[in-house]
């Protein structure tokens, strides 16, 4: 069967989540081709021709005689390609599907085998095949196993798994702040596994209270470390495969006060490398550590006034080390210049080599090409709202040169072969409609050139809206990327309300130049028909290509110099576009942004009238010790600019019209910020709306009729208190 590559033309555009789960796309190791799922089947298709093999067929993936195939949610396959892995029948584990069933495929022998005979259904987690393919090793309860796949014989490897003696993944905190799920790793011989155990024992459980699915309310326990909380302590041990007992490592710090986001094997025998950082998260150090006398030597390290980031801010998947050079040099992100890049290390972290030379930010890896000493790379030196392929080369002799042609204007993303001589291309911007196309790298030519991005522009151009993207500059001489979509039927003669949606904390940015951008999900219709202006504002603080001096800027500064920016935004576009009616000022946001909404009612009442905040960190002592301590220090030495900039300090100044929305089932920002704020305002004689979701998650989006009546409810809100239309 032949498959020609062909433009896809998506209704969504959107990174993939990867949550240490295998993409069903994957690239073969030579970059010839790639497997993937289509039709319940994994397929192999080779490059350029498109023909396509079936690898893994609905007959393997049927249990039994008779019966429907396995739902493929995700596979690996062995080095040698004789075994798939599949992972099916999954579970959600807080925000993703990180727990369910594992078979194995045998493609030689045409046999399909459950692993994990014995232990709960839907259990296991991160299963993976030894280096050699002889064994899987799986996590079940808190406790990691290893399965012969000859034999069949399970052995389990650690025993003291519970609620709180974590083994092999991670807690809530780790998880959310760190993107830590998969938390154990095979040896390079296939003989050992090395994993991370965390001791949540010490952690308070924070009890969220179910009363609708029984005649008697529940608890729901999570373990979360509250700001100012100690974390869990972690351990990393090494065990043998074939069971027996667990070499504890020697890392030096305090397990209570330091974090160890990252564990690797380093290439080398009985030698692993991790990363720690201290409990402020502003120094990292890396160490290697010998897995035979569990000593640790620091051989790197690296200090930031404010915080330091950690892989998974830049790379969808934060597992690996990128070693280079057979190993004798690994590359390593830092903004130690003031701008995000990429550094070539020696192994023994003495001699290091800037790769991405210049005044702007690496935004991503994409592909190192060792054998044509090329590094692929994402950045915008001119636009932080964009984002385009850049190389350069591997050595750092070079400069970098971008890739995306130039006539292409937005926001881009590329998943490049392993050898670089192919890559999918995905392309958006504001006005167009997400478009796919396989092109041969370095010089970026489409594969077809008929189903070629550039050949059908003229096809996709259907996204209507009217968006602009500006900047302004605000009293304090700050310079701000901003959007607006005005209304269907504008006159600029007319005065028109504005509506402004805020995030504004290091998390996320919402000034980007991608499809989807200027569409408001909370409101019923459409807001530019309807006669509302519709916009948003990057801050400092924000995670924009701006350098570390824009992005740290907030630090110790959350609910301050964010909202001073947003409102100094506010008022340098009323001068700016006199169509904008000063009068009917509404704002809204969610999480973080519910957070600034707050505040910029609380702070800025003669700007702001109308605000619709959901699922706010209303006061920043209860948020989690990670996120908070990472951004705004430690509150038993710096509690003041936890107070000064949490919402419920400044809720008696509320004038305005507040609807407050909150998921009682919140494990992420509790419903506790709910009642803590109304609390407040009810002592200040406020009035407001307010809106409980019962046991709905920071989503809001479980429950029949949820998500229809949280867009009814906004949009009848916002109708109500900040009228649309021209005057």
């Amino acid at each position: 069967m032949k498959i020609v590559p062909k433009l896809i033309l998506l209704l969504f555009f959107s990174c993939q989540v990867l949550a240490q789960v295998p993409a069903n796309f994957q690239w073969l190791p030579d970059g010839s081709g790639y497997r993937d799922v289509q039709d319940g089947e994994i397929v192999q298709v080779s490059m350029p021709s498109g023909e396509q093999k079936i690898l893994v067929g609905k007959l393997l993936l049927t249990p039994g005689v008779t019966g429907a195939s396995l739902p493929i949610r995700s596979y690996t396959m062995t080095a040698s390609g004789d075994k798939a892995l599949i992972y099916t029948n999954t579970r959600r584990v807080w925000r993703y599907d990180t727990r369910g069933d594992y078979w194995v495929a045998d493609l030689q022998g045409k046999t399909l085998k459950q692993l994990g005979k014995g232990l709960p259904e839907s259990s296991l987690m991160f299963a993976k095949f030894s280096p050699d393919g002889k064994k899987v090793a799986y996590v079940s309860k808190h406790n990691v196993y290893a399965e012969d796949l000859a034999t069949g014989k399970i052995t389990q490897l650690t025993k003291d798994g519970t609620d709180r003696i974590i083994n092999g993944t991670f807690d809530w905190v780790y998880e959310e702040e760190f993107d830590c799920r998969d938390g154990f790793r095979w040896s390079d011989d296939s003989k050992e596994i090395a994993y991370w155990q965390l001791d949540a024992r010490k952690i308070r459980n924070f009890l969220m209270i179910n009363n609708t699915d029984s005649i008697y309310s529940f608890n729901i326990p999570v373990e979360y470390p509250k700001v100012g909380e100690t974390p869990s302590p972690y351990r990393i041990g090494v065990v043998s495969a074939e069971g027996g007992n667990t070499s504890w490592m020697d890392i030096p710090g305090d397990p209570q006060n330091t974090y160890l986001p990252r564990m690797e094997w380093s290439g080398k025998p009985d030698e692993l490398v991790v990363q720690q950082l201290n409990r402020k998260q502003n120094r990292s150090d890396l160490m290697y550590v010998n897995t035979k006398t569990g000593k640790a030597k620091t051989f790197y390290s690296e200090t930031d006034e404010a915080w330091i980031d950690i892989k998974s801010r830049w790379d969808n998947d934060p597992v690996g080390w990128d070693w280079i050079a057979g190993g004798k040099e690994f590359l390593w992100v830092s903004e130690k210049d003031g701008w995000r890049h990429t550094y070539r290390v020696s192994r023994d972290g003495k001699k290091e080599t800037l790769i991405t030379k210049g005044n702007f930010d690496m935004i991503e890896p994409v592909r190192i090409d060792e054998k044509n000493n090329i590094y692929y790379f994402m950045a915008s030196p001119e636009n932080a709202t964009q984002s385009y392929l850049y190389k350069t080369s591997l050595d750092g002799k070079g400069q970098p040169v971008r890739v995306t042609p130039a006539e292409l204007s937005g926001t881009h993303r590329y998943d490049i072969s392993p050898a670089g001589k192919y890559a999918i291309h995905h392309f958006s911007n504001a006005k167009t409609l997400p478009m796919m196309e396989w092109i041969s790298l370095p010089n970026h030519k489409a594969v077809d050139a008929n189903s070629s991005i550039a050949s059908n522009m003229d096809k996709v151009n259907a996204a209507k809206t009217n968006i602009e993207f500006f900047r302004v500059t605000t009293a304090e001489g700050v310079e701000v990327d901003a959007w607006m979509v005005k209304p269907s039927n504008f006159d600029p003669n007319k005065k028109y309300p504005i509506v402004y949606m805020v995030y504004g904390e290091p998390a996320s940015s919402t000034v980007k130049d991608t499809y989807g951008t200027g569409r408001n999900r909370l409101y019923e219709g459409s807001m530019a028909d309807d006669g509302y202006i519709y916009a948003s504002m990057d801050n400092r603080g924000t995670p924009s290509p701006k350098g570390r001096a824009w992005r740290k800027a907030i630090y110790r500064n959350i609910g301050r110099i964010n909202i001073r920016d947003m409102a100094g935004t506010a008022t340098a576009m009323f001068e700016k576009f006199p169509f904008i009616d000063s009068s009917r000022v509404a704002v809204h946001g969610w999480s973080g942004g519910g957070s600034s909404t707050l505040n910029l009612l609380f702070q800025y009442p003669k700007i702001f009238k109308t605000g619709i905040s959901v699922a706010a960190v209303g006061n920043q002592l209860t948020y989690d010790n990670i996120y908070q301590e990472r951004y705004m220090g430690i509150p038993q030495e710096n509690r003041e600019d936890f107070v000064k900039g949490s919402p419920v300090t400044h809720a008696s100044n509320l004038v305005g019209n507040l609807l407050y929305i909150h998921g009682t089932g919140d494990d992420n920002v509790h419903y506790q910020n709910a009642e803590m704020l109304l609390n407040e305002l009810i002592k200040h004689d406020k009035v407001f709306q307010f809106m409980a979701y019962p046991n709905r998650s920071h989503s809001i989006s479980e429950g029949a009729g949820t998500s229809k009546h949280l867009r009814t409810l906004c949009t009848e809100y916002l109708k109500r208190n900040c009228p649309p239309g021209g005057r």
